[in-house]
C-alpha cells in the first residue's frame, strides 16, 4: 500500500468514525442538564433525569437493527455506499434536534420527536461503525491490521472530545440563561457542516480489496448469494456469540466513566459541569494517543492476550474507581477519570474491532462484527448510565452496585473471550490465498 492511499484510507476510516461519535456523544454530553429539564419534563427531578438517559439508551436498542438493515447492504452492494448513507442520516437526525421545539412550546410532541431523531440516530450509528471497520481492516497489511482496526476506534474518544468541548466552549463564553435557552442548540446544527466534510473524503475511496474480491468470486462461480443476516448463523453463530460478549466490557464501564460520571459529578460530588467536561476531554485526548499505540501492539503479542489483560483489570479497578471519585477530591475524580480511560480502557477497545473483523469471513463480515457489536452495546452500552442511575437511587447512594455492575460486564467478556480460540476466518483466508500464492509460483 502506497502512503497516499494508506492516508486516504485510515482518514476516510477515522474521519467518519469520529463524525458520527461527536453527533452521538451531543446528546450524552447534555441529557441530565438539558433533555431533563426542556424535554423530559416531570414533577420529579429523578423521573426526568431518568427518561432523559433512556433516550440515550434507545438508540443503542435501535442500533442491532440499523446493523442489520445497513449490514446488508454493505455486504450486497458494497462498504463505501453504505457508509454515505449511515454518515447523512445520522447529520440530519443530529441537526433535527437543534432545531426541536421544547416541552414548553408544543408539549409531549418535543420528547417523542427527540425520541424519533434518537432512533434515526441509533439506525445510522448501527450501521457506520461496521464499514467504518472494514474500509480500514480490509485494506490494511496482514501484519498491521491492529494498527488500521484501531483508527476507527479512535473515533470514539475524538468524537467524545469535540462534542464535549463544544459545550464546554459555549458555556465558558455565553451567560447560563442563554447557553441554557438556546446555546447547547449550535452543536447540533454544526454537525451538518462536519457531515460535509466526512462525504467529501469518503466519496473519493474505492471499494475494498476484500469485497471486490467477494464479487469476483461470485461473479465466476455464478452463485446466488443468500441474506447474510442468514448465512452468518449459519457459519459463524458461536462468534456471534462470542463478540457480543466481549464488547460488554468495552461499552459499559466506558458510559460510567465519560456520560453517568458528568451528572453524578454535578449532584453528588460537588464539581461543576464545566469541571466534569474540562476533565473528560483532557483524557479523552490522551485515550485518543494510545488506541492505536495498543492497536500496533496488538500486531506483535496478539489480540486475545492484549483483550483479556485489559478486562481483567477492568474488573479489578471496578471498586477502587468508585474509592477514588467518593473522595469529592476534583484531582482525584480526574485521575480516577485518567486510570479507567487511559491505561486500562485502551487495550480493549483497540483491539476489539479487529478481533471481530478476523472472526468473520469476508462474504459476511459486515454484518457479524455489526450484530456482535450493537447487540452487546444496546445490552450493556447505552443503558449503563440508566442503571447506574437506578441503582445509585435504589440503594442510596450507594456506588457499590455500580462496581458490580462494572465488573459483571468484565466477567462476561472475559469468558466469551475465552471461548474465541483456534483458526479464525481470517486466519483461514490467509492461509488459503498463500498456498494459492505458492502454488502459482510453483
Amino acid at each position: 500500500m502506497d502512503r497516499k492511499l494508506r492516508r486516504k484510507v485510515l482518514s476516510a476510516s477515522l474521519i467518519g468514525s469520529s463524525i458520527e461519535w461527536f453527533d452521538f456523544f451531543l446528546y450524552a454530553a447534555v441529557a441530565s442538564i438539558i433533555f431533563n429539564t426542556q424535554f423530559f419534563v416531570t414533577d420529579d427531578a429523578f423521573l426526568s433525569t431518568i427518561l432523559a438517559y433512556f433516550g440515550l439508551a434507545l438508540s443503542f436498542f435501535i442500533r442491532p437493527l440499523g446493523g442489520v438493515i445497513f449490514a446488508h447492504i454493505g455486504d450486497r452492494v458494497g462498504r463505501k455506499k453504505t457508509l454515505i448513507i449511515t454518515l447523512s442520516l445520522m447529520g440530519l437526525a443530529t441537526a433535527g434536534i437543534g432545531l426541536l421545539p421544547t416541552y414548553a412550546q408544543i408539549g409531549v410532541a418535543a420528547p417523542l420527536l427527540l425520541l424519533l431523531f434518537r432512533l434515526i440516530q441509533g439506525l445510522g450509528i448501527g450501521g457506520e461503525w461496521g464499514g467504518a471497520l472494514l474500509l480500514a481492516t480490509e485494506y490494511a497489511p496482514k501484519n498491521q491490521r491492529g494498527l488500521f482496526g484501531s483508527f476507527p476506534q479512535m473515533g470514539i474518544p475524538i468524537g467524545l472530545v469535540l462534542a464535549y468541548g463544544f459545550f464546554f466552549l459555549l458555556t465558558w463564553i455565553m451567560p447560563e440563561e442563554m447557553f441554557l435557552a438556546w446555546g447547547w442548540r449550535i452543536p447540533f446544527i454544526f454537525s451538518l457542516l462536519l457531515v460535509i466534510v466526512g462525504l467529501l473524503i469518503r466519496k473519493g475511496l474505492d471499494e475494498t480489496p476484500a469485497f471486490v474480491a467477494m464479487q469476483k468470486e461470485a461473479a465466476e462461480k455464478n452463485e446466488v448469494r443468500r441474506l447474510p443476516i442468514i448465512e452468518i448463523f449459519k457459519k459463524h453463530p458461536k462468534e456471534v456469540l462470542i463478540t457480543t460478549g466481549a464488547k460488554f466490557v468495552e461499552t459499559g464501564p466506558f458510559y460510567i466513566f465519560t456520560t453517568f460520571i458528568v451528572g453524578y459529578g454535578v449532584a453528588s460530588l460537588d464539581v461543576s459541569f464545566e469541571f466534569m467536561m474540562l476533565s473528560i476531554m483532557a483524557v479523552s485526548v490522551l485515550t485518543t494517543i494510545m488506541i492505536p499505540v495498543m492497536g500496533s501492539l496488538s500486531d506483535r503479542v496478539g489480540r486475545r492476550k492484549m483483550f483479556l489483560i485489559g478486562a481483567a483489570a477492568m474488573l479489578l479497578y471496578a471498586f477502587p474507581y468508585f474509592f477514588i471519585v467518593n473522595t469529592h477530591e476534583p484531582i482525584l475524580v480526574i485521575l480516577a477519570t485518567f486510570i479507567g480511560l487511559v491505561v486500562i480502557w485502551p487495550p480493549i477497545t483497540a483491539i476489539l474491532g479487529t478481533m471481530f473483523s478476523e472472526s468473520f469471513s469476508k462474504e459476511v463480515r459486515y454484518t457479524g462484527v455489526t450484530l456482535g457489536y450493537q447487540i452487546g452495546a444496546a445490552v450493556a452500552g447505552g443503558s449503563a448510565p440508566l442503571i447506574a442511575e437506578f441503582l445509585m437511587n435504589q440503594f442510596d447512594g450507594s456506588s457499590i452496585p455500580v462496581s458490580l455492575y462494572i465488573i459483571m460486564t468484565a466477567v462476561v467478556s472475559l469468558i466469551a473471550v475465552f471461548a474465541l480460540q483456534g483458526e479464525t476466518a481470517q486466519d483461514k483466508e490467509d492461509r488459503l490465498i498463500s498456498e494459492e500464492k505458492l502454488m502459482n509460483a510453483e
